[in-house]
């Protein structure tokens, strides 16, 4: 398969253990398709690490945080011409050999945003109790906003094209971007489709998403979806 004008990015803070293996893995299935790992001001080795495994590394000049690094990786995109990007994070859970089919979901059916959503009837890997407790969750508050089910609101594993990438390097939720980019995405009728991807845990390391933080995702989220659905209120009733 020829995978044209793609990029992939990696956002990562704090992976030296993890992110070289992310890459190579990558390469074993994509080839010399680029890879872009975006440091979030890493306190260890991981942009050293990136560049020894073959990536190109933007690191941030401070701590920016998902989002904020996320869209300086989409913004660096769409000015270099890239027709789609899909991003991976760089802790090892998600399998690059799913890469393809999120690639060839982007080029077929026209959707600005591909999904890979670990189905709960996929094998291997599942979430922890809570954190499946919250995605069934924001699958209920998602319904009605967007007009279609969600299975994986809160995926990482994420491709988009060039139209959501104009749209994303000019405006994206800085700190748990993924539910409100789908009402970003809803109030521009955009449209977006999952498709099934496998889950690993963690090659090393310890997740940053402990209950308490989990709390303030919540309550976090549900505030940007709120702000989102008022700014489309407002401007569908100023047309």
């Amino acid at each position: 398969m020829s995978y044209g004008p793609l990029l992939i990015i990696v956002p990562a803070y704090n992976e030296e253990t993890n992110v070289g293996f992310v890459i190579e893995e990558v390469h074993q299935v994509m080839g010399d398709v680029p890879v872009l790992v975006l440091d979030d001001c890493s306190a260890d080795a991981t942009a050293a690490v990136a560049r020894r495994a073959g990536a190109r590394v933007l690191s941030m000049p401070c701590h920016l945080g998902l989002g904020g690094c996320v869209q300086a990786g989409y913004r660096l995109a769409f000015e270099l011409g890239f027709d789609y990007v899909i991003r991976l994070d760089g802790d090892g859970q998600h399998d690059p050999r799913d890469i393809p089919l999120i690639y060839e979901a982007l080029r077929e059916s026209g959707c600005q945003m591909v999904i890979g959503a670990r189905f709960a009837e996929a094998e291997g890997f599942q979430a922890s109790g809570l954190r499946r407790l919250g995605i069934r969750f924001f699958r209920t508050i998602l319904r009605p906003i967007l007009g279609r089910p969600v299975r994986d609101p809160t995926s990482g594993y994420v491709g988009v094209n060039r139209e959501a990438l104009a749209l994303f390097s000019k405006s994206f939720p800085l700190e748990y971007p993924e539910i409100e980019a789908l009402v970003v995405l809803q109030r521009r009728a955009f449209r977006f489709v999952e498709v099934p991807c496998r889950m690993r845990k963690r090659r090393s390391g310890r997740s940053t998403i402990t209950p308490l933080r989990s709390l303030y995702y919540i309550i976090h989220v549900l505030l940007g979806v709120f702000v989102n659905i008022l700014k489309f209120e407002r401007h569908r009733w100023r047309r």
